[in-house]
């Protein structure tokens, strides 16, 4: 075996097809997480950037989930030359309109550093997929279309994380004769199993980094940050897939498109020597068996260079073409993840059936997972419509007003009986004897008399020094309420500390899963940022307000007019949402729920927070009455 290092990016998909990389900071947080517990499920990126503070990364499934608005984009980890940029600590940026630095794409930044080192004056990006000229002497990007100039900038960095691992003799670490490519990537991990080897038209390879980069391709399993090959039973369930895609094409009698020269341009600039050498074929080293899929695992791939001089699209057909080939072969197509629960096999044993197929040596044909679905179809105007029996559409909240008249202690008094013989049991907010004289020391509580320091509260019966609960009320919002310590039961009118803001309602013409006989209630809540109020963790200090506005749904029924009815008190109590520290990204100052649960994605269920879900009005109606709001008190009587 021999020992190969890389340089480890990882990178998330964005809206337009585009592999951006996170931060050398953040891949290195990434790799830490993963290194000090491989099992580790989840990685939060708020650590180590404030700005990423809503984002988490699902090492499992390989995605980035935004906590409050629940976006999900794909993730990779992708395996570059140390020698090259990311190794080197190099950033490469272009200035955007707002005049601030946007760092290039990960190959792009690899070929502009590695045409500054061979100096050369300049390098058409054409095949990279970018139609601009880089002219080194001016420091300028020049856009072949418009001719418009943009400065660039090469901004030292920290270097990216390096790893290194056993690769197998028989391929070689690096290009021909053993010395690598300039920036030549290496393989790459991600979701889906999508490899350089396996030519599945992914973004590193559909741009023509193949010749441009001409080193072997290292699988991604032969890297791995523990320093041995990953024999997990996802990624063998990976690799299956890859050899039995290449193995029925063959079978099938397609051949690999012929190996295309780079134009002399390219040849002159990119390489050193004026050609391009083509690397070595990958193998997907699988399991061995003896049955019949056992050589077709063992199938060579295609070399990189006879991918070379293939646009984006045509690898795109291609991958398509391997995909159509595994269910034209006869290969089982196994339901591995399906949510929807539409399909004969339980998802579970699915999941064992085709990890068993993957050792056995048989490829297995995953089904795609259900898309999420966070909003409905677009609507117009005139579709739009009020609730019934709700006259208007919107809720305003405005900044609390402070009241005034009564003491703290005249407000506790309003709820309690007094005790002339207090029973030989202790307070359970003081934890001291209630025969005794409260623990409390603190400001903010005069004077009490004997006869009045035990008070009884006068619906659930829980006694407590009244100084006790006078000092609870004034750590409190002070809004006229009182809340029981024991049993949670709420005199008064409770309020809470949501900042102002406005709540929009609706029904719009779709249904909610599980809920096909009837419209969906949409509301809007929107927050603005702003300063916090002396009901508020820390007056004076700003608050943030992440992810608004934020879209809810409920269906059009009547237990989710009900509901809704119920959530407008809750909103005018401004219990709906806090400021606090979140729980999920862990920033401080900012607008969180408040123990009242909604459903923010419309026509899917896999973050959780969406439908079909049987029991969730009846949660709801549950949470909102631990706040106080019931439809015996709040909602009028027919």
């Amino acid at each position: 075996m021999l020992l190969a290092s890389a340089v480890v990016v990882w990178e998330w998909l964005n809206e337009h097809g585009r592999w951006r990389p996170y931060s050398p900071a953040v891949s290195h947080h990434i790799e830490a997480v993963i290194r000090s517990d491989p099992r580790s499920a989840s990685v939060v990126l708020g650590q180590v950037d404030p700005r990423l503070a809503p984002y988490i990364i699902d090492v499992h499934s390989m995605h980035q989930f935004r906590q409050d608005t629940g976006t999900l984009r794909p993730v990779r980890r992708s395996f570059y030359d140390p020698a090259s940029a990311p190794g080197q600590g190099w950033q490469w940026e272009w200035e955007n309109d707002a005049g601030s630095w946007t760092a290039y794409d990960t190959e792009v930044g690899i070929a502009i550093q590695a045409a500054r080192d061979r100096q050369q004056p300049w390098l058409d990006l054409a095949p990279l997929g970018f139609c601009y000229l880089v002219d080194f002497q001016s420091m300028t990007q020049i856009n072949g279309q418009t001719q418009r100039c943009r400065r660039i900038q090469r901004r030292s960095d920290l270097a990216y994380p390096l790893v290194s691992g056993p690769l197998p003799k028989s391929q070689p670490a690096w290009g021909p004769g053993g010395s690598a490519g300039p920036g030549g990537i290496m393989g790459i991990g991600m979701s889906g199993g999508m490899g350089i080897g396996g030519g599945s038209g992914g973004m590193a390879t559909g741009t023509g980094n193949g010749s441009a980069y001409p080193s072997g391709a290292l699988p991604a399993s032969a890297i791995t940050s523990l320093g041995q090959p990953c024999a997990c039973q996802q990624c063998m369930l990976v690799l299956s897939v890859k050899a039995g895609a290449m193995s029925a094409v063959h079978t099938l009698g397609r051949r690999p498109p012929p190996n295309k020269p780079p134009s002399p341009k390219l040849g002159s600039y990119m390489f050193q020597g004026g050609s391009c050498a083509p690397s070595p074929s990958a193998r997907v080293l699988g399991p061995v068996a003896s049955s019949a899929g056992a050589a077709a695992c063992a199938a060579p791939l295609p070399p990189r260079a006879s991918l070379a001089g293939l646009s984006r699209p045509a690898l795109q057909r291609i991958a398509m073409a391997q995909s159509r080939a595994l269910i034209a072969s006869g290969v089982p197509t196994v339901p591995v993840k399906n949510l929807n629960g539409s399909s004969p096999v339980h998802p579970a044993l699915a999941g064992i059936t085709g990890i068993l197929m993957s050792a056995a040596g048989l490829p297995v044909c995953l089904t795609r997972p259900p898309k999420l679905v966070l909003h409905p179809p677009p609507v117009s105007k005139s579709d739009i419509k009020p609730v019934p029996g709700l006259g208007h559409c919107c809720r305003k909240t405005t900044k609390k007003q402070a009241r005034k008249g009564k003491t703290p202690e005249e407000v506790v008094k309003r709820y309690l009986q007094k005790v002339r013989n207090p029973p030989e049991e202790d307070c359970t907010i003081c934890m001291e004897a209630l025969a005794g004289p409260s623990g409390y020391k603190g400001p903010g509580v005069g004077g009490i008399s004997r006869a009045e320091s035990v008070g009884r509260l006068a619906q659930c019966g829980h006694q407590y020094h009244l100084q006790c609960l006078v000092a609870m009320y004034n750590n409190g919002n002070k809004d006229g309420s009182l809340q029981c310590p024991t049993c949670k039961t709420i005199y008064g009118v409770k309020t809470g500390n949501q900042p102002p803001g406005k709540m929009e309602y609706h029904v719009i013409p779709h249904s909610l899963p599980g809920h096909p006989d009837c419209k969906t209630i949409r509301i809007i809540y929107n927050i603005p940022p702003g300063i916090q109020g002396p009901e508020h963790p820390n007056p004076g200090k700003p608050f943030t307000a992440r992810g608004f506005p934020r879209h809810c749904y409920l269906p059009d029924s009547e237990k989710g007019r009900k509901v809704l009815r119920l959530l407008l008190v809750a909103w005018d109590r401004r219990l709906i949402f806090s400021v606090g520290t979140s729980s999920t990204t862990g920033e401080s100052d900012t607008v969180i729920w408040n123990e009242v649960h909604h459903k923010t994605e419309f026509g899917s269920n896999l973050t959780g927070h969406g439908y079909p879900d049987p029991g969730h009005l009846d949660n709801v109606l549950e949470e909102l009455k631990a706040q106080g709001i019931t439809e015996e008190e709040c909602l009028p009587k027919d």
